[in-house]
């Protein structure tokens, strides 16, 4: 684990390297949202959570566990898997390939380390995340379990019952992370089905909301902090984290087209021009 920030920075440059070049040889994917959490992810990985890449524990007992709810964001999540040491970072190069355990969406049939569930049916994940936050509970296990979460996410019915769930069950060591992009796949989140105010919508179910500039690496850094600092108080914690999908490669940014579409060979070196190298591409 580290805190340097210019460390962590380096990590999500490579990261973002990772996903282009992932998603451009598959000629399948979902860049945006990939590019746009980078930053978070690496943080929470390198910098954050308490986790052991190996021997990989299904059940992540004494440990802190992360579950992936808007699935389709794979390629980042491998990548930071890869990187933390879960599995070679060559086997990137097997993206969306058939018999592939790195599929478009994480499957836990292939047994990949550091995949608890399969996910990308939207809506989900963060149940699941309860069932796992609860169960350490039981076990007087005083780890965390985090959750991230799209935002055009919330527009399934499952996410409410399950926040109610939560607040009304104080799964206070719950850190849910919603990907406030304003993006999704048909376009912008206000226009298929506004949120308006999301912090008073959580609030009104029994969660403690922080905000969270998600493409700044020191905000997502003192965040995540902050947020394990204010939980185990009875109130389950939820970080309204603010990105731009696309982060990093400027013509993919401010518009929801780059949603789950691939660069052509001219948009990919464009792209790659963009991101520096710094762990080496697999």
């Amino acid at each position: 684990m580290t805190s340097n920030i210019r460390e962590l920075k380096s990590i999500a440059s490579q990261v973002r390297r990772d996903i282009v070049r992932m998603v451009a040889s598959a000629k399948s994917g979902h860049p945006g949202g990939s590019l746009g959490c980078a930053d978070f992810f690496t943080a929470l990985y390198f910098g954050v959570m308490d986790h052991k890449p190996i021997p990989f524990d299904i059940d992540g007992k004494g440990q802190d566990i992360f579950f992936l709810s808007n699935g389709h964001i794979s390629p980042v999540f491998y990548s930071v898997l890869a990187h933390s040491g879960y599995f070679d970072k060559k086997e990137l190069a097997t993206f969306r390939m058939i018999d592939s355990r790195l599929q478009g969406h994480p499957t836990t049939h292939e047994h990949l380390p550091g995949v608890r569930i399969a996910s990308g049916s939207l809506g989900q994940g963060l149940s699941v995340a309860i069932g796992a936050a609860t169960a350490k509970k039981l076990n007087n296990d005083n780890k965390f379990v985090y959750c991230l979460c799209g935002d055009g996410e919330l527009q399934e019915g499952q996410i409410w019952e399950a926040l109610m769930f939560a607040g009304h069950n104080k799964v206070d060591n719950l850190i849910l992370t919603v990907d406030v992009n304003g993006r999704q796949i048909d376009g912008d989140t206000k226009d298929i089905m506004g949120f308006e105010n999301l912090r008073s919508k959580f609030e009104a179910f029994n969660w403690k909301v922080i905000d969270m500039e998600g493409n700044g690496m020191d905000d997502v850094m003192n965040k995540l902090q902050e947020a394990k600092t204010i939980s185990g108080q009875g109130i389950p914690v939820c970080i309204l984290m603010k990105t731009e999908m696309g982060q990093g490669v400027n013509y993919m940014m401010g518009s929801h087209k780059w949603h789950g579409i691939f660069p052509n060979a001219e948009q990919t070196a464009d792209a790659l021009s963009q991101l520096e190298e710094t762990l080496g591409d697999y």
